[in-house]
């Protein structure tokens, strides 16, 4: 019976069997070592020496006895009389997984992607961002939350704009959802409470190492509020959930990558957008109209050495930098807002407007179509609560929590301006 890696411990002295990859070889001559991988980890097994090993990343399965080991990865290793083959690698890896580090090139490891994966370090992001997936859709559902699941092909934009990717719908043009957006208010009208775990596109001609063209959004949408902040207090607890679900359920990866947890006070502070623009000004950083990347990382900082905590809400922004859908406020300001993490924007929130009438002011204020948006404006012509809600981008949450340098990285095959395989 096949044992896996992480159980070796609980069966020293035992004869057991062990399947995975070949990881990494080395021939002593009178002794071999062989660093088989399963999808717990590593264990080196020690062969006489004389055979021939396949090459790495063959498929074998060891049987010997488990021996402790100081030198060992993980502590102990197997005494075994030899390896066998189970589905042979046909040529050399492209990659040597062993020595696959965050400093390679990022498009080799990226066009190789179906092998480098395999490295205990590449693939330990994926494994603690579906633990914070799970954290996120456990938690929502103790809390009364109903998952949806909406179109991806579209006949508008949710927010506007140009960055929408256009597809041939049997002749007519259709487009690839930017958001969820409109159909998560359009269920608060059925549910109340509502979320999704989905890919959004967006049309963006970005090469940096913070944008996807593809990326996962974890959206959430609520009913019956008195304002943003009850948004913004159920964001606070989410995050909790989320990250401490994966510290239980990933801690091996999250040690392997050395990641440093975040400070996260019960409740983030709050900074209004215009103090958020002073306080950036008076750091010498400079920045146009809108918080850009420099920017924000200076706020991440500032509030990371003054009030000990990686997450700040900016509020209070502006009606000409927010969707249509946010509710103004007095002064021209609206009851949006953006959640920072270790300087990055992760997510964008705020409470809707939820009166038909104002829907259409708002299109007509930002000269928008407001016949491509008739159907959405009309299910509010039917009673729909106060309502809010927001969107975590995944992979740029995963990014910042593991100290990844690329967000690449915290996808498993992802999509940039350049690449659409493999």
């Amino acid at each position: 019976m096949r044992v896996l890696v992480r159980d070796l411990p609980e069966r020293e002295g035992e004869e057991v069997e062990v399947w995975g990859w070949l990881h990494w070889r080395r021939d002593l001559g009178g002794v071999q070592f062989a660093l088989v991988r399963d999808r717990t980890g590593v264990v080196q097994v020690v062969l006489p020496g004389g055979g021939r090993l396949p090459l790495q990343e063959s498929v074998v399965r060891a049987r010997g006895r488990v021996v402790r080991s100081e030198k060992a990865p993980g502590g102990y290793e197997l005494h075994s009389p030899g390896l066998t083959l189970v589905a042979p690698a046909e040529k050399p890896s492209p990659v040597e997984i062993p020595k696959e580090e965050w400093r390679a090139n990022p498009e080799t490891l990226l066009t190789y992607r179906y092998v480098t994966l395999r490295g205990e370090k590449a693939r330990a992001p994926l494994k603690i961002q579906a633990a914070l997936v799970r954290g996120f859709r456990r938690y929502l559902d103790e809390q009364g939350f109903t998952e949806i699941f909406t179109p991806k092909i579209v006949k508008a934009g949710a927010e506007g704009g140009s960055n929408l990717f256009e597809v041939d719908y049997f002749g007519e043009p259709a487009f690839l959802a930017q958001s969820p957006q409109l159909y998560k208010q359009i269920m608060v009208g059925v549910y109340e409470r509502v979320y999704e775990v989905a890919p959004v596109w967006r049309a963006e001609e970005h090469a940096t190492s913070r944008h996807l063209n593809e990326y996962l959004s974890l959206d959430v949408e609520m009913g019956f509020i008195e304002s943003e902040e009850d948004v913004m207090a159920l964001e606070e607890e989410l995050i909790q959930a989320m990250l401490e679900e994966a510290r239980t359920h990933a801690s091996r990866e999250i040690e392997l990558l050395g990641a440093e947890w975040p400070k996260t006070p019960r409740t983030f502070p709050r900074v209004p957008y215009a103090e958020a623009k002073r306080i950036v000004k008076e750091l010498g950083v400079g920045m146009g109209a809108d918080l850009n990347d420099a920017a924000e990382r200076a706020l991440g900082e500032y509030f990371a050495e003054k009030y000990g905590t990686d997450f700040v809400f900016v509020v209070d922004y502006p009606e000409e930098v927010r969707p249509f859908y946010t509710m103004p406020k007095e002064g021209g300001l609206t009851r949006g807002y953006d959640l920072l993490f270790r300087g990055l924007e992760i997510t964008s929130g705020g409470q809707r407007i939820h009166q038909p009438e104002r829907i259409v002011q708002q299109l007509k204020k930002k000269k928008m179509d407001v016949e491509a948006f008739r159907d959405y404006i009309e299910v509010f012509r039917y009673g729909m609560p106060p309502h809010g809600g927001f969107a975590i981008g995944a992979e740029r949450f995963t990014q910042k929590l593991l100290g990844l340098p690329n967000v690449r990285y915290a996808r498993a095959f992802p999509r940039d301006r350049h690449r659409v395989t493999p």
